[in-house]
Formats: C-alpha cells, sequence, structure tokens
C-alpha cells in the first residue's frame, strides 16, 4: 500500500493510498483514533456512493457511529452548517477522543475540519477524499474552513488530522468535470515544484481521462508527496506553502463574484465555474501576468495551456464578471499585505516566486486577455 508521512514536529500522520481502501477505513481509524464513538460526515451524493460501505467499515470494528450529512455544494461551507453540526455532535455525546471522520470532496473535509479544529477545542480528524482534488490537495496539510460571504475560506484554522485514507476507486463514480477539476491542481503542483511531474502529466493523460486505475495511484501519490513536502517546510503558510496558491487569487476572485455558484444580480456572469476550472483560469492569468513582465519565458503559459486545453479545462472565457469588480475582489484576498495583492508567479517550469509589486493595470491586463483569447 502506498504511504506517504507527514511529519512535522509536534505532529506526524500518515496518507495510505490504494484501490479499494475504504473497506480497511475501520481497521485504519482504529488503529490513530480508538474510541467507543465517531462521527462520518459526507455530503448527500457521496454518502449515497460509498456512505454505508463507510459506516460498516467502522461499525465492524466496534465504533458506534453518528452518521451526519450536509447538502452537495460549495454554498453549504458556511457557518450556518458548522453550527448545525456542533448540535449534532453535542446531541451524540462526542467526547475530546471521538474521531471525526470526513467523507467526500474538499466542501466537506474543510468543513469537517473546522468543526474538529474547533469542537471541544479539538477533536481527531480523519480524511477520506473521494474527489480527486480533495485527493492531491485539500485533504493534506490541515487547511480548513468555510465561507463568508465577502470570501472565500475567510474563517478557517489549521488543524492536522490524524490519518488520511485515499481510495481511487471511488473516482470511478465522480462525474468527469469533476475529475478534469482535480487535475487543475495536479497540473498547479508540476508548475510550482516538479517539472518532471509535468512531463509526466503531458504523457499519461490519455490514462488519467480513462480511469486507468495503476495510474491514478502514481498520479495521486506524486501530487501527495509534493504537498507534503511544501506543508512540512512551512505548515502555517508564512512562506513557501503559499506557492501553493499559484492561481487561486485569481480563482477566488471568480468564485466569489460568482458567489460559489450562483449567478448575482450585481454581474453578467451567465456561466458559473467549479473550483478547479477557476484555478485553471487563474493559472492561465498569472502565467502569462509573468511573461508579460518578463519574469518567465511564454513557452510556461504555453505549455500550461496546452495542458489544460488537453484536460478539458478552460484556458478563455467570455462570461467573465468585469475587470473592475475582480480586482476589487482581489484585494480581500487573506493573501493581501498593506494593501498589495500578492501573487505567485512562474518563473520556470517547477519554480515559482511570491511578489506583491504587480502594478494594478498589469492584472486587469492579464483579466482582459482572458477574454480577448476566448473571443479571437
Amino acid at each position: 500500500m502506498p504511504t506517504v508521512e507527514l511529519k512535522m514536529p509536534h505532529h506526524q500522520y500518515e496518507i495510505h493510498i490504494d484501490i479499494d481502501l475504504l473497506q480497511r477505513l475501520g481497521q485504519l481509524v482504529n488503529v490513530r483514533a480508538a474510541h467507543a464513538r465517531a462521527a462520518l460526515l459526507a455530503d448527500e451524493l457521496v454518502y449515497r456512493h460509498y456512505g454505508e460501505p463507510a459506516r460498516s467499515a467502522l461499525l465492524d470494528v466496534g465504533y458506534d457511529v453518528l452518521v451526519t450529512r450536509i447538502p452537495t455544494g460549495e454554498a453549504n461551507k458556511n457557518l450556518d452548517t458548522v453550527r448545525n453540526l456542533y448540535n449534532a455532535l453535542i446531541e451524540a455525546r462526542l467526547e475530546r477522543k471521538s474521531p471525526l471522520i470526513a467523507l467526500g470532496g474538499g466542501v466537506t473535509g474543510d468543513t469537517a475540519g473546522f468543526v474538529a479544529a474547533t469542537y471541544l477545542r479539538g477533536i481527531p480528524f480523519i480524511q477520506c477524499p473521494t474527489t480527486l482534488l480533495a485527493m492531491v490537495d485539500a485533504s493534506v496539510g490541515g487547511k480548513v474552513g468555510v465561507n463568508l460571504p465577502q470570501g472565500k475560506n475567510l474563517v478557517g484554522a489549521f488543524h492536522q488530522p490524524v490519518l488520511v485514507v485515499i481510495d481511487p476507486a471511488t473516482l470511478k463514480t465522480l462525474p468527469t468535470r469533476e475529475l478534469r477539476c482535480g487535475l487543475a491542481e495536479c497540473v498547479k503542483h508540476a508548475v510550482i515544484r516538479d517539472a518532471s511531474l509535468f512531463d509526466w502529466l503531458e504523457t499519461n493523460i490519455d490514462a488519467i481521462l480513462n480511469l486507468d486505475m495503476s495510474t491514478l495511484v502514481q498520479l495521486v501519490k506524486r501530487n501527495v508527496q509534493i504537498k507534503a513536502k511544501v506543508v512540512m517546510a512551512d505548515e502555517k503558510e508564512t512562506g513557501e506553502r503559499a506557492h501553493l496558491n499559484l492561481g487561486h487569487t485569481f480563482a477566488h476572485a471568480i468564485e466569489t463574484r460568482q458567489a460559489y455558484g450562483r449567478p448575482t444580480a450585481d454581474t453578467q456572469t451567465t456561466h458559473t465555474y467549479h473550483h478547479g476550472e477557476a484555478v485553471a483560469l487563474g493559472m492561465v492569468a498569472a502565467s502569462r501576468l509573468a511573461a508579460n513582465l518578463g519574469r518567465c519565458d511564454r513557452d510556461i503559459p504555453r505549455r500550461i495551456e496546452g495542458l489544460l486545453d488537453r484536460i478539458g479545462l478552460p484556458t478563455r472565457s467570455s462570461c467573465l464578471p468585469p475587470t473592475g469588480e475582480l480586482l476589487e475582489t482581489m484585494r480581500l484576498d487573506k493573501k493581501v499585505l498593506c494593501d498589495h495583492i500578492r501573487l505567485v508567479l512562474p518563473v520556470a517550469m517547477g519554480e515559482v516566486t511570491m511578489t506583491s509589486d504587480v502594478p494594478p493595470a498589469a492584472i486587469s491586463d492579464a483579466w482582459d486577455s482572458l477574454r480577448q483569447t476566448a473571443t479571437s
């Protein structure tokens, strides 16, 4: 069973990756968080596919299992959902050593993690991701939180899991659009840290899209290794962990303006983007911006766009909100420092830098370049 270890001075845990690993969930959880009671949190759609197998695996090793479900979608990643979950945990008398298992995608993991970080000042947290995006990114590293109307992930904490259990077989029921969204984060990891992974993705993208299981195991493991190394070097995002935000400052602006999947009256948006699609557009904007500023070769945006096109992710858009609105939203980003928008920009394949000296006009040009390409 491929395993990646994440070790920090105060905490360490294992990330297990294997086909049909969900059947062993109870055994793995019991090793790291043995207790009489456990809570299993899943979104409603994921529970239909994997809720009962996960629950049965926990019951088989003796857990008294509280099952809680949340509605599917980013719109439910909020403080109202958190409050409802607190009430459920209190009613079930979960204690400080009772594990909370998140079964689902990034929304489920982020929400469950925030609840685990704050309920009784912290209870054990297990990630069991079922989307590619959550497997390679959101489930590893301990960043948890929920959204406010003003922006994405503005309320949160760092709360590391005690265990991550990844079963790539769950990707068989993942919609193709969501698989592609997860691949956006894989491309991001390659651009920021591993040029050889970018080459590998270019070679193996067809096998990945065709759900070849052995290739998917390799894909997840290589990406988890990158994420784990970055987290071990900078757990609280005081330095290089911010590199994981390549494309995300642009992406979060898109997501905020479209109100997490709901068109709003103050924009002309006629299409809504999922997170991975917004990240793809953000990487294109960031790489074009870097090339325009002379900070990377123009071959970098060309290769990024070429791979994203092959995956089926957007590299252009004719339905973005007005650039002025997007810039204003970027100024509310968590990474803003002294009113300066901080951006991660590529300097070479496998290498990026963080900068806060980009003129707003250049950022506007990067946004506008996405529209120009869409209509040219």
